[in-house]
C-alpha cells in the first residue's frame, strides 16, 4: 500500500512482526517517538518500554519490550529488539512473580552495585510487561 510504512520487528528468537502500518511509537532512549510514513531516514535506540504498531486496519498492536535499535528507512522501518512480546501472549502471573523476586532482591541489602543494576533492570522489564499485559501502557502514550 502507498500510504503506508512497512514494519519489520524482530528479536534474536523469532520475527515479531512484519507487515503494513500507519505509524510505529518506540521508547526512544531520549523520549518516545512516532514514525509515520515520509519519515527522514534515521537509526535509533530505545529502551524498556511499550512499543505500538498501528495497522492500516487501525488496529493498535502493543508489545513489552526490553530496548533495542531501528532504522527507518524509504517508508520500512526495521526493529532490532532485545525482546518483543506482545500484549496477548505476556503470562501476567510470571510477570508478577518475576516482578516479586527482583523487589525481594533488590530489598535485601546484600547486592554489589552490578548487581543492583541488574536487578533494578529485571524489576523495569517486569513492570513494563505488566503495564503491556493490563493495558495500561496504551493509555500512558
Amino acid at each position: 500500500m502507498e500510504e503506508s510504512l512497512f514494519v519489520e520487528i524482530v528479536a534474536p528468537d523469532e520475527r515479531v512482526f512484519r507487515g503494513e502500518a500507519e505509524s510505529l511509537r518506540a521508547p526512544g532512549t531520549e523520549g518516545s517517538f512516532q514514525v509515520l510514513r515520509g519519515h527522514a531516514p534515521m537509526i535509533a535506540s530505545f529502551e524498556i518500554g511499550p512499543l505500538f504498531v498501528t495497522t492500516d486496519a487501525g488496529e493498535r498492536i502493543s508489545y513489552a519490550t526490553s530496548g533495542g535499535f531501528l532504522e527507518v528507512l524509504d517508508d520500512h522501518v526495521t526493529v532490532l529488539a532485545e525482546t518483543a512480546e506482545p500484549q496477548d501472549a505476556i503470562d501476567t502471573e510470571r510477570a508478577r512473580a518475576a516482578e516479586e523476586r527482583a523487589r525481594e532482591r533488590l530489598e535485601s541489602g546484600e547486592l554489589d552495585t552490578k548487581e543492583r543494576e541488574r536487578y533494578e533492570a529485571d524489576l523495569e522489564r517486569a513492570r513494563n510487561r505488566l503495564r503491556v499485559s493490563m493495558g495500561e501502557a496504551a493509555t500512558a502514550q
